[in-house]
């Protein structure tokens, strides 16, 4: 079975917002306020209450984390432990990652299973249940130890290590892909580019030349590439994602509007901001008086 999801468009590069505005003036804290927050339930990050205090316990600044994915769910198996994972527990796990590094470096050292509920959305009890499949982590009374956390689940991620990324379409959105400045403090680099358009092959983006599409599956297994993005036209997405497979890629990130198939160990997420935005019409609200 081919394993595909959806994500939305990735965020600014810092991943962090830290703003003064006061969680009672319409900011969205994790609790119920009468509106839906799908985010909250399919792996989104939401926007945080309180900030911190010079104690390094939580106080008067609020942490707002963007929203960073939307997808199918699927079970894993974690890395010594027989029990599947549930797919949605997986993609929070980044967002985690992201507010407990947000929280250290503003030298919050240690924060509640509920306050940390508060920053990203979910309930405390999620965020517990979700830390369970991987051990026992904080002590009653005293929580979670920021640094700590952040490092331990950045390793059951992997993200302890550099990924090699191979970037196949280098129009307009591929462009801005290989200039994203958001990969540079990441665990992700993008090592190599290619195209199939005679007038882009040779050109240097990011002090990198553009390849010729022919030699994909050569430079990725050479290079021991296991992650893939496609930001082609859709006409020919599924060659190029054959291409990579064949030399070894694992990990496909899909921009081009169409469901890749692939084999079962294979992982793909599919990135398409107009399916996003049509998910989110449901909850915007007519406020014209004439129904939905």
């Amino acid at each position: 079975m081919t394993r595909v999801y959806q994500w939305s468009m990735p965020e600014d590069h810092t991943g962090v917002h830290m703003s003064s505005k006061r969680p009672d003036e319409g900011v969205p804290t994790g609790r119920s306020n009468g509106r839906h927050h799908p985010e909250a339930e399919a792996g989104y990050s939401g926007t945080g209450v309180n900030g911190f205090a010079a104690n390094g316990r939580m106080g008067g600044v609020l942490l707002d984390v963007s929203p960073a994915s939307i997808g199918h769910d699927r079970s894993a198996a974690s890395q010594g432990n027989q029990q599947p994972i549930p797919d949605i527990v997986i993609r929070r796990l980044p967002i985690y990652v992201r507010t407990l590094k947000a929280l250290a470096d503003a030298d919050v050292r240690s924060v509640s299973s509920e306050e940390l509920a508060d920053l990203i959305g979910v309930t405390a009890a999620q965020i517990r249940r979700d830390l369970s499949y991987f051990g026992k982590f904080g002590k009653q009374g005293k929580g979670y130890d920021t640094a700590f956390l952040a490092a331990t689940i950045s390793r059951i991620l992997r993200l302890d290590r550099q990924w090699p990324v191979a970037l196949v379409g280098l129009g307009n959105l591929g462009r801005a892909i290989a200039n994203y400045r958001g990969f540079t403090p990441s665990s992700f680099s993008i090592v190599a580019l290619f195209d199939r358009n005679p007038r882009n092959i040779g050109h240097v983006v990011n002090d990198m030349e553009i390849l010729p599409e022919v030699h994909l599956s050569d430079t990725i297994r050479r290079e021991r590439i296991k992650i893939g993005i496609i930001a082609t036209p859709r006409t020919y997405a599924q060659e190029i994602a054959d291409q990579m497979v064949q030399g070894g890629v694992e990990a496909i990130l899909n921009y081009a509007p169409v469901i890749l198939r692939v084999p079962d160990y294979v992982t793909v997420r599919e990135i398409d901001p107009v399916s996003a935005l049509q998910s989110m019409t449901y909850y915007v609200q007519d406020r014209s008086g004439n129904g939905r």
